[in-house]
């Protein structure tokens, strides 16, 4: 009997087929152009398929989804808030990011980022960026003590009143800056020092009444022992249609530290068992409504 043939080693059949394929083409090393093809025409095929995904996905939204390109609502600002909106470059992320440039008229926060050249930094108005801005606008000051002066707007002369009219026309219908929410100046937040029981902080779910000045209702929230208000910047997050909308009007401190939609920790304000990991992620939550965000706190919760 003749022996056994040697089986053929992956490395072999390579070798067989490259050897194949240059004796038909007459080029030597034609596997590899043969491999480079079949992976072009592979990646073509998932860029398709994947396009074809994305294209499905834009026209039927789960009921968490929103629209990527959709305009932001409206919000509340506070001046600490606004004053970041000066168009300088944060270097704070990973990335360096240019601040859009906004600045209030009369408590109306207006995004100038298109009239950077006059409202940015260099600019002739570099100054107003960030700040409220009518009573300045109406005297055509650049004082610094007619800024952040909402007050001075209700004191200001008929002519002066017309002037300001004048701008915010200008600003609306000429220059069409979009209108980006109102600016709540300090002396009209609600108190940080309030105590606020479950029932008085679910009725501030986003539904309620607008306060006047406000672009939007107030959206309460308890995370760890304050109440903040998300309706200064929040609004898309944990307002109607939001992804986090089952949070508003609610102390959420247990189900934030859990990572949790469950109902049984939504409805649950006992952060007692909270291992040390869970009051570590409540305290990230707390340090980002705080400090990141900038959230007001409107009060704290009754315990």
């Amino acid at each position: 009997f003749a022996p056994n043939p040697r089986p053929q080693t992956t490395e072999n059949m390579l070798e067989t087929i490259a050897s194949t394929l240059d004796k038909v083409t007459g080029v030597q090393g034609s596997l590899g152009y043969v491999v480079i093809v079949i992976l072009a025409i592979a990646l073509r095929a998932f860029m398709d398929a994947w396009m074809k995904g994305k294209r499905i996905s834009k026209g039927s939204k789960s009921n968490d989804e929103t629209e990527d390109d959709g305009p932001e609502p409206a919000r509340n600002y506070t001046e600490a808030q606004l004053l970041k909106f000066n168009g300088s470059i944060d270097k704070t992320g990973r990335f360096e990011v240019t601040q859009q440039v906004y600045l209030s008229l009369n408590g109306t926060v207006f995004d100038v980022t298109e009239g950077k050249n006059f409202y940015g930094p260099g600019g002739p108005y570099e100054l107003f960026a960030g700040h409220e801005c009518g009573v300045a606008f109406a005297k055509m000051s650049f004082d610094n003590d007619h800024l952040d002066d909402m007050d001075g707007c209700e004191k200001l002369t008929n002519s002066e009143k017309h002037e300001l009219i004048g701008w915010m026309e200008k600003f609306t219908y000429y220059r069409a800056y979009p209108v980006k929410g109102s600016l709540i100046p300090n002396n009209k937040l609600s108190p940080s020092d309030r105590i606020l029981s479950k029932e008085e902080i679910a009725k501030h779910d986003g539904n309620g009444t607008v306060p006047e000045g406000y672009a939007v209702a107030p959206i309460y929230i308890g995370v760890g022992e304050r109440v903040f208000d998300v309706s200064f910047g929040g609004v898309e997050f944990y307002g109607k249609g939001g992804a986090y909308e089952r949070f508003a009007g609610k102390d959420a401190s247990r189900a934030l530290a859990k990572m949790s939609f469950d109902p049984a920790d939504t409805a649950n304000t006992d952060t007692s068992d909270l291992s040390e990991k869970e009051l570590k992620v409540l305290n990230d939550w707390v340090k980002t409504f705080d400090e990141r965000k900038g959230y007001p706190v409107v009060g704290k919760i009754a315990k």
